[in-house]
């Protein structure tokens, strides 16, 4: 049977030798890789800002026809600002009293 002390020291040993076992891993650094990192970003970048302006042109081209759409509006007399006011037309206490009475009046 193995005592506990020697249960620590064989963990510990373990645990150096996993750390002392480390490779070294430093390559020269040509700069190759960099300068595809940097030639992907400038190629993303580029087609981030093609999609943008498409996208302008065609919010652009939404704003002409809502504006063309509002003008019809206002000079055809659909618009809210341009309708006339239309008053009820006003009936007298027993006209009213008698439409109450038949039912007609809607509330």
């Amino acid at each position: 049977m193995i005592n506990i002390s020697e249960r620590r020291f064989k963990k510990m040993d373990e645990k150096e030798t996993t750390e002392k076992v480390k490779p070294d891993n430093t390559e020269k650094d040509t700069g190759e890789r960099d300068k595809s990192k940097a030639v992907n970003l400038v190629e993303g970048a580029n087609l981030a800002a093609e999609r943008m302006e498409a996208a302008n042109a065609k919010a652009e081209e939404l704003v002409a026809r809502q504006e063309e759409a509002a003008a019809k509006m206002i000079l055809g007399g659909q618009a809210e600002a341009g309708q006339a006011h239309v008053k009820p037309e006003e009936i007298s206490d027993e006209e009213y009293a008698n439409q109450v009475m038949k039912g007609e009046v809607k509330k």
